[in-house]
């Protein structure tokens, strides 16, 4: 099986895509064609916020959104160590420094309670990360943040079509961003990503730092980046749409299949925890457990891919690693030895899905029971 199937993806979708690939050869306006603006108007009513604005990749996102901020050499940003690095990555490369915040063990999400001890005058932006296809604790992280006259983004690279309290990820703060990376719940075949805000001020501004400062061409009035979607891919993420919602109701369905065969086990695993009070697109389904390099080599051997989000945490990086010498986050440490992603999609039968815990459970109950036969190690 594959870990993301997305071959069985485009053989449901073909024609929905060839044409609207087709559409875009024939018109040529392969920058800034008239999908784009059709693909921003979609994915704004579907958030419910004002402005979608759509870039190149979810990094290019997150790093506008934060010049659109002003965010510069000096500032602080708050965020959590345990994400894919772009998050991160945008904020330095604006010569600001990212302040980690552990992350809750049950969801994996940046911890609320932790984040204000960590704010201060130097503080612009909190970035939480709705990991693995589940918001964070947005209403705290936005009532904090409130308190102290700074500004929320939400992470939402891997949870674009969630829903918190009612209200859809990418529309849970003051600004959003999003990755269509081919991998995500809506993806496209390269990079791209979008931006979301009802704050016309910041919409304004980051539509022109997209288009390298321009507020009409060749006036540039703020430094900007060629940070542009293309059209062709805003065609491919236009035709994945239509079958979008569908896709997300059998993440659903192969999620609670997960839920059912692997809660309340007896072999020393758990799955990453969900809050009632929000749905999660389950960009990965990911599981905590002992002994992982044992565990993933028997799922090999039996030909089911796994993945690791994220084996090694931000502030352990050694590009990073000195940027915030106060970063405590044994949460984040522990957890990235022991996480441990399994198949997931939209795709993906029940059938292998059993396939994939019968072996991993059964692995695990056996590795379980070595490591407690082992004789003690009694060297000093």
């Amino acid at each position: 099986m594959d870990f993301i199937d997305l071959k069985s993806q485009y053989q449901a979708s073909r024609d929905l895509i060839n044409g609207r690939i087709q559409a875009v050869l024939d018109h040529g306006q392969y920058i800034m064609g008239p999908e784009v603006g059709e693909l921003e108007t979609r994915l704004a009513e579907y958030t419910g916020a004002s402005h979608c604005i759509t870039v190149a990749s979810g990094t290019e996102a997150l790093l506008i959104a934060l010049m659109a901020l002003g965010v510069g050499r000096g500032d602080e940003v708050i965020t959590t160590p345990f994400t894919f690095i772009a998050t991160a990555e945008a904020i330095v490369l604006l010569g600001a420094t990212p302040v980690f915040v552990d992350v809750d063990p049950y969801t994996c999400n940046i911890d609320p309670a932790l984040i204000e001890a960590r704010i201060t005058p130097r503080t612009r932006a909190i970035i939480p990360v709705s990991l693995y296809g589940q918001p964070a604790d947005m209403d705290e992280i936005n009532a904090i943040a409130e308190r102290h006259g700074i500004a929320v983004i939400e992470d939402a690279a891997q949870s674009f079509g969630a829903s918190y309290r009612g209200r859809q990820s990418c529309n849970l703060s003051r600004m959003g961003c999003t990755s269509f990376f081919p991998s995500k719940p809506l993806g496209c075949y390269g990079d791209g990503g979008a931006l979301f805000t009802s704050d016309e001020e910041l919409a304004k501004a980051m539509r022109e730092i997209r288009v390298h400062g321009q507020s009409k061409r060749y006036v540039h009035t703020r430094i900007g980046v060629g940070g542009r979607m293309d059209t062709l891919q805003c065609a491919v993420v236009l035709a994945k749409l239509e079958l979008f919602d569908w896709e997300l109701q059998q993440r659903q369905r192969a999620a609670a299949t997960y839920d059912n065969l692997l809660f309340g086990n007896d072999a020393g695993l758990r799955p990453v925890g969900r809050r009632e009070d929000r749905t999660s697109v389950y960009a990965q389904y990911t599981v905590v457990l002992e002994h992982r390099t044992d565990l993933q080599a028997a799922l090999q051997a039996a030909q089911i891919p796994t993945a690791v989000h994220y084996p090694v945490p931000i502030h352990r990086q050694p590009a990073y690693a000195h940027l915030d010498a106060a970063a405590s986050c044994p949460v984040s440490d522990a957890l990235a030895g022991k996480v441990m992603s399994l198949p997931m999609g939209p795709y993906l039968s029940n059938a292998d899905i059993h396939a994939v815990c019968s072996t991993l459970l059964h692995a695990a109950r056996e590795t379980q029971a070595a490591h407690l036969a082992a004789p003690a190690d009694l060297t000093v």
